[in-house]
């Protein structure tokens, strides 16, 4: 008998919710099994607005190769002065999701700070493999800056947004955006960030067919976007931001990771990396957190405590006297 390998357990709390996610979220995902996750039915951005004062515009924009891609526009009914802009890139593995999958941290950011928010619909893989979601993402960001007047936003303002493989098309995106010389961002926030398509630390092999996201589900996604290149030595660090030997020249970067899941030891890494390049990043590692705690189990105490640090960093960055 192979004994198991030996993992971090899961918080009490949130043990006990993971029976009722059961075939609700993607642990031991096949390829075949992409049409079912993809069919799960997600809160509409009227659902998650409700009766808010949010307004949502909707506009067509080239991405990458000049294909026409969708972006939203979310603002206070009542916007005034210009001031922060949040871009967003929504998770999913790269695989699945929708520009207003769990879009709730942009509606209180709207109310919250007068932010102008857009989110990005970015082609998914397999269909659209890389380069497509990072350049569709990078679109996206360069038509925001270009057109801060119009959408009201202060232009040095601008933080990006991303968890899950949102976080790794964002944390793509400023590399692109820093070896480009694109837009500038005041800010980077990561939350569980999907970074390394090698899948080669401890923690990736800690949790398969448990969690919420698993090493199976992350093999699949990856291979979905890099095909026969996942592992391979021609993997750039645009599509996994893992891959990259400079991290010099990011924003200021908050990032913070379950330690009960996938992507614990990447983005401990990744954070390190931005400290030994001379860097500026945050990191919180949840003890006993799965993948996506934050959204799954929004009254957990974990939960509660993850946001609380998210949002005091975002109000200490957006304090921070200008250079």
């Amino acid at each position: 008998m192979t004994q198991e390998m030996p993992r971090p357990p899961f918080d009490p709390e949130l043990a006990a919710i993971l029976p009722t996610l059961d075939g609700g979220v993607p642990v031991g995902m096949t390829a075949d099994q992409l049409p079912h996750y993809r069919s799960l039915p997600f809160p509409t951005i009227e659902e998650q607005i409700a009766d808010r004062p949010v307004r949502c515009t909707h506009h067509t924009i080239p991405g990458y190769g000049g294909v026409a891609i969708e972006v939203s526009v979310l603002a206070h009914a009542d916007h005034g002065t210009p001031d922060v802009g949040i871009y967003h890139l929504h998770g999913g593995g790269m695989v699945m999701g929708d520009r207003f999958a769990a879009a709730d941290p942009l509606i209180d950011w709207v109310l919250k700070h007068d932010a102008v928010a857009v989110t990005v619909e970015y082609r998914l893989a397999p269909e659209h493999p890389d380069p497509v979601p990072v350049e569709d993402c990078y679109a996206g960001l360069r038509w925001m800056a270009a057109n801060a007047d119009a959408l009201r936003f202060a232009p040095d303002r601008l933080i990006m947004f991303g968890g899950s493989g949102g976080g790794g098309l964002a944390a793509g995106t400023a590399l692109l955006a820093r070896d480009r010389n694109g837009p500038p961002l005041l800010g980077l926030l990561l939350q569980c960030p999907m970074i390394d398509d090698r899948n080669e630390t401890v923690s990736s092999r800690q949790y398969d067919g448990t969690g919420v996201w698993d090493r199976t589900s992350n093999l699949t996604a990856w291979t979905a976007v890099l095909g026969d290149r996942r592992g391979t030595a021609d993997v750039s660090p645009y599509a996994a931001a893992a891959r990259a030997t400079d991290l010099s020249g990011l924003p200021p970067t908050f990032i913070d990771v379950g330690a009960a899941e996938v992507f614990r030891d990447e983005d401990v890494a990744f954070a390190t990396s931005i400290w030994a390049s001379g860097g500026d990043a945050e990191l919180h590692v949840w003890g006993g957190a799965f993948h996506g705690f934050h959204d799954l189990a929004p009254q957990s105490a974990l939960a509660k405590a993850c946001v609380t640090a998210r949002e005091s960093w975002l109000e200490r960055l957006l304090n921070r006297p200008t250079p």
